[in-house]
């Protein structure tokens, strides 16, 4: 299974996981709101304030993909949204999408209050 680790809190981040899990095929995800426990990302030596501020998911394999590619690991297994996983991931394509989903994450993570308290901490 492909574990996701996400942002419960963060209305936009939910939205998009409730999707995801809708339309997701079963036995494929196992969905972690980082919110209610961060100890799954302890076991993989991945902070909380990491985990709110980028999408983390850990393939079959248990390899670690963050940001961008942990995307384009769930849209791989997602009907329909397997086009946008293959574009997404072309190299011109995947630099640019990694600079802008990462001025949206540290857009994201300063202005939720729950993301400030567990910057401050750790």
């Amino acid at each position: 299974m492909i574990t996701v680790f996400y942002d419960g809190k963060c209305s936009l981040c939910s939205k998009e996981i409730n999707y995801y899990r809708k339309i997701a095929p079963n036995y494929v995800f196992e969905w972690k709101d980082i919110t209610n426990s961060a100890d799954d990302l302890k076991k993989h030596n991945i902070s909380a304030s990491e985990g709110l501020k980028l999408l983390h998911a850990i393939d079959e394999n248990g390899r670690l993909h963050i940001g961008v590619d942990a995307f384009i690991l769930i849209w791989k297994k997602l009907q329909y949204w397997k086009v946008l996983a293959y574009m997404t991931s072309l190299p011109a394509i995947r630099q640019i999408a990694n600079i802008i989903y990462q001025v949206f994450a540290d857009w994201r993570f300063k202005r939720l209050k729950h993301c400030q308290i567990v910057a401050k901490q750790e």
